[in-house]
């Protein structure tokens, strides 16, 4: 697979700020859920992830990846069959069995003591953990440390202003010698509101340049997966390492 690193283009928009205080509730993700509008889920997988496979699993065996705001991700299959162990959090109890469903595997739920009305659901095999909750209150169930963490449609779907506290999290999951993969999207944020949201190269660099090196992987023209009013739309997977 192909893992030919290309320059970050760091040009951003004038208005980056413009989405600032957009607000989406959990209610409304749930809801998204409920009516079927997730167009955000790639059914096929995420392509990108699959060109840079190599990069990000380095070839090592047994690692531990987390998948936030994971949805019904078919990526998330794709690890545990090549024997790696899974975890991920998603709101929406729907899109969690949705999942299980539609990759055939049986599994076990049971409450998550130390979160009230969240759940956790595993697969038989053991190797694939769900957390049903608010993924700033997954901390407190304990999860552990990862060595990978595949962000797609995560950190551009968490409100602006909380994404601060969405990188502390990130950042407190990841052992030693992590390699972090997370995509992102930059368009006019005047002329489409999102999500997904536009993020500049800027914020990730603030939130997340302190403890790791940063690459941009590749950009990608994004536009015709999108119906949106920005006359370009770029896809941008980075690859973020320990310093």
């Amino acid at each position: 697979m192909d893992d030919t690193k290309t320059s970050v283009d760091t040009k951003e928009h004038p208005d980056s700020e413009v989405q600032k205080y957009r607000v989406i509730t959990l209610k409304e993700w749930q809801d998204n859920w409920v009516n079927h509008k997730i167009g955000f889920h790639q059914a096929e997988g995420h392509q990108l992830l699959r060109k840079h496979l190599d990069t990000f699993l380095k070839g090592e065996s047994g690692l531990r990846v987390f998948f936030p705001l994971c949805g019904k991700a078919v990526e998330m299959k794709w690890f545990a069959d090549l024997g790696h162990s899974v975890v991920g959090v998603e709101i929406s109890e729907l899109g969690i069995r949705e999942f299980f469903m539609e990759q055939n595997l049986t599994y076990s739920e049971e409450p998550i003591t130390e979160i009230p009305g969240a759940k956790v659901f595993k697969s038989s095999s053991g190797n694939i953990l769900l957390y049903c909750c608010n993924i700033f209150d997954l901390p407190r169930a304990n999860v552990g440390k990862f060595d990978r963490i595949w962000d797609r449609g995560a950190f551009v779907a968490v409100n602006p202003s909380d994404r601060g506290r969405y990188a502390g999290v990130m950042l407190s999951l990841l052992r030693k010698g992590f390699l972090y993969l997370m995509s992102v999207f930059s368009y006019d944020p005047t002329k489409y509101e999102g999500p997904p949201f536009y993020v500049p190269h800027s914020e990730i660099q603030a939130l997340f340049g302190t403890k790791c090196n940063i690459l941009c992987l590749e950009k990608v023209d994004a536009l015709e997966k999108l119906n949106v009013g920005s006359d370009y739309f770029f896809e941008k997977l980075y690859l973020l390492t320990e310093k």
